[in-house]
């Protein structure tokens, strides 16, 4: 039996507007032979993680420049809990002060990458972080 692609949905939340580096990740995602789910802009948390239940993805990216990520990673999270997708990776990227990912990486996320990150080790991250959860399952 073969096994189903990993799928992954990009999200952009609120109103941050700059998106080209969620599109370039979302790109190199699907290169990797990834299924990729692009919300597009201005979406809020609830619309996330509903799109992400729909989708049945195993991972959300969230690529936060606004300054809201402190509001918007826990909001996330906390409706995924609600929602049961405690299988379901929360990863993001963008600009986060040290201090902030330190406190989103202990009690939100399961990874933050900052800017300079290689697409190659952000699709490492995610194939190896699926392929463990899926041997769990």
């Amino acid at each position: 039996m073969q096994e189903r692609p990993i799928r992954v949905l990009i999200a952009k939340v609120g109103l941050d507007g700059h998106d080209r580096g969620a599109k370039v990740i979302a790109s190199a995602l699907r290169d990797a032979g990834m299924e990729v789910i692009y919300t597009g802009l201005r979406q809020t948390p609830e619309m996330v993680v509903n799109a992400a239940m729909q989708e049945d993805v195993d991972a959300i990216g969230v690529s936060i420049l606004s300054g809201a990520h402190m509001t918007v990673f826990p909001k996330i999270a906390n409706l995924m809990n609600e929602k049961g997708l405690n299988d379901v990776l929360l990863i993001g990227g963008g600009i986060i002060p040290e201090k902030d990912r330190k406190k989103l990486l202990e009690e939100t996320v399961d990874h933050l990458f900052s800017p300079g990150t290689t697409t190659q080790d952000i699709i490492q991250f995610i194939q190896d972080q699926v392929k463990d959860k899926r041997m769990v399952e």
